[in-house]
């Protein structure tokens, strides 16, 4: 699909994309636990005169653990190299994905999933009496990712409270497959599935604002696992629109809503969910092949809440590259407590910063809202309750005196 280069087909430009994406987003420390810190990689292609004997000549992909079991020692480059665990791949890896699974009782343990040209889910779990990881029958704690109808080129997984979570994944072919799952068995609840037209880059499952939670939110209050029961799903493309699927809990993937124009742009090849503009909403980024950054918002009729029927998404901005965007992340990299949108490209990365004079603004407007609802709420404390004697000695009623000494 792409008009400055004709003569190059999709089919060969996206496993490329995708391969430099996987290969830049593996270099994230990731905190398992309190003790241990990992850094995990994939060497692609490795042949040398003492793995050719092993490999029979033949290039293969290996999944690089480093990890350090010393506590204070994260950042001691040369005990980690040390560490390193080596294992060799017999498949050609797409996506690396962590996340916490519950093993025994209310414990919990990170495990890593990577997914290959295979059809198949990996799974690697810590073996605790021995200091590595093996790799470990999917289907024991994730029933959901077995029997795949194509090899799955992204994967995510949310926990939804309840002992529950939600795993989605989307599939070469073109398949997208969603399902609830009960974590203490493991078993699966509910599942859904549904048919696109091309390869599935990325799906995101975030959850979708509710009235409870924004008002909870503006009230700082912490919100608790059955506040929140309202999920949607984001699904990419390499050919097709967009979309997200709203509340995916009640109405599985029956109620899409596109991303007017996203396919305009050449294939989406990473996208991001999350609030940009501090006002409380998130919004949906999106970068393309096209060299394209596209940012969505959910825009509902006067009187709307949250992804309700009756809005639709619209192209907030858009800002060009100079080269195919392949990874964005939203995260403090400063330190100030204000996060920064980075961007990873085909030929750099790039950082942009929101205004600090605007953000500074906005905290004080909002904390001069927040003074004045505070005053309200203790003036209407301390306003006394007096009683007024009826002139006709019947009973005597309680009103509300304003501004009565007590």
């Amino acid at each position: 699909r792409s008009e400055q280069y004709p003569s190059v087909p999709l089919s060969s430009i996206y496993p490329i994309s995708l391969f430099l994406r996987l290969c830049l987003s593996l270099y994230t420390c990731l905190s398992v636990s309190l003790h241990l810190s990992l850094c995990l990689s994939i060497t692609v292609y490795v042949l040398t005169s003492s793995l050719s004997q092993d490999s029979g000549d033949k290039a293969s992909p290996f999944l690089n653990i480093y990890c350090d079991y010393e506590p204070g020692s994260e950042f001691n480059l040369d005990s980690i190299a040390q560490s390193c665990l080596n294992l060799e791949l017999q498949f050609t890896p797409f996506q690396l994905y962590h996340t916490e699974v519950q093993c025994s009782g209310s414990d919990s343990e990170t495990v890593f999933l990577l997914s290959g040209h295979d059809q198949r889910i990996h799974l690697y779990k810590e073996n605790v009496s021995l200091h590595q990881f093996e790799e470990q029958p999917v289907e024991r704690l994730f029933p959901e990712l077995q029997e795949l109808p194509s090899n799955v080129l992204w994967l995510d997984v949310l926990s939804v409270g309840g002992g529950r979570r939600l795993s989605a994944f989307g599939c070469q072919s073109g398949c997208v497959g969603v399902a609830l799952v009960d974590q203490s068995r493991p078993e699966v609840l509910r599942s859904w599935r549904i048919q696109q037209d091309g390869p599935i880059s990325t799906v995101i499952l975030f959850p979708s604002w509710t009235g409870l939670e924004l008002e909870k939110e503006r009230d700082g209050e912490r919100l608790g696992d059955g506040d929140s029961e309202s999920y949607s799903l984001l699904v990419t493309s390499t050919i097709e629109m967009a979309v997200v699927y709203r509340d995916v809990l009640t109405r599985g993937l029956s109620a899409p809503a596109v991303l007017p124009d996203s396919e305009q742009c050449d294939a989406v090849l990473c996208a991001l969910v999350t609030d940009l503009d501090f006002d409380r909403q998130r919004e949906v980024v999106l970068g393309t092949y096209g060299q394209e950054l596209l940012c969505y918002k959910y825009m509902l009729p006067e009187g709307g809440r949250d992804l309700g029927p009756g809005g639709q998404f619209q192209l907030l901005w858009r800002r060009s590259f100079q080269s195919p965007l392949l990874s964005i992340n939203y995260l403090d990299l400063t330190g100030d407590g204000l996060k920064e949108l980075v961007i990873l490209t085909l030929k750099g990365l790039h950082i942009l910063q929101h205004s600090l004079t605007r953000t500074a603004d906005l905290v004080l407007k909002r904390l001069a809202s927040r003074a004045l609802q505070s005053q309200s709420q203790t003036d209407i404390r301390e306003q006394p309750i007096t009683v007024q004697e009826s002139e006709g000695g019947g009973d005597n009623p309680c009103v509300e005196q304003e501004g009565a000494t007590p």
